[in-house]
């Protein structure tokens, strides 16, 4: 399921903007895996639980302003990708210091619209397809997907155990970590993803791991885990 979120305090442009992203993915047959949420301010925005993997935002809106809503963002470690939807065409470079994704133009031109959206998927795709990208202080840490057996949160801190012993840590959320991953990935417990290529069985509620290792098993989540695990084999052909 793709998360759109659109934040404009324009009622009417809030609107015409679903109407072009729905009118999209009805082309690209994808009506029934995405989401819309909708904001009129970017407090709104960041009061909402939910994560997304988009957001279409104007940068003149009252109580904060589109570039101040997207520093926030960034600064709580959010990595959606951001489209700034505007009249100020003379910002697109400060744009950039909030790692914004695009810049589209008001009104809108539904071809620019469908070129973004075509980059916006790819990056989707590309996003969980070998590895992720920690920070990890001043620097940064590539993290094979491959590499990681099981990933956990304690604190406000992500925690993943790797194939080698070793352990990467950094600061994020479970839920915005879950986006970045594949489908190899389980969330067995409410601060655990499991990788299912290392799980060789669930029990009493433990994930038996191939190392050894045990972790923690929601005792709602250990049936679908198993299914999980099974249909995970049967799609490697295993």
């Amino acid at each position: 399921m793709i998360k759109f979120a659109i934040c404009d305090d324009e009622p009417m442009m809030v609107q015409e903007l679903a109407g072009h992203l729905a009118d999209y993915m009805k082309e690209k047959s994808m009506t029934a895996v995405y989401s819309v949420s909708s904001f009129l301010n970017g407090r709104a925005l960041l009061d909402a639980v939910e994560r997304f993997d988009v957001i279409f935002m104007d940068i003149q809106m009252e109580q904060l302003d589109g570039m101040e809503t997207a520093r926030l963002l960034r600064r709580r470690g959010d990595h959606s990708l951001l489209v700034f939807v505007t009249v100020l065409k003379e910002l697109v470079f400060d744009a950039f210091q909030v790692e914004a994704y695009d810049y589209l133009l008001k009104p809108l031109d539904s071809a620019r619209f469908h070129q973004t959206m075509d980059r916006v998927l790819r990056s989707l795709e590309q996003r969980t397809a070998e590895d992720i990208v920690i920070q990890r202080g001043t620097g940064c840490e590539v993290v094979l997907l491959s590499d990681i057996v099981y990933c956990e949160v304690l604190g406000r801190k992500i925690y993943l155990h790797k194939s080698d012993g070793t352990v990467s840590d950094y600061y994020d959320k479970l839920e915005d970590l879950e986006r970045r991953v594949d489908g190899r990935f389980f969330k067995c417990h409410r601060s655990y993803l499991v990788n299912l290529d290392y799980v060789r069985g669930c029990q009493d509620g433990q994930v038996l791991l191939f190392q050894g290792e045990r972790i923690p098993a929601s005792r709602l989540r250990e049936r679908e885990l198993m299914q999980a695990l099974l249909r995970y084999m049967n799609e490697r052909g295993i």
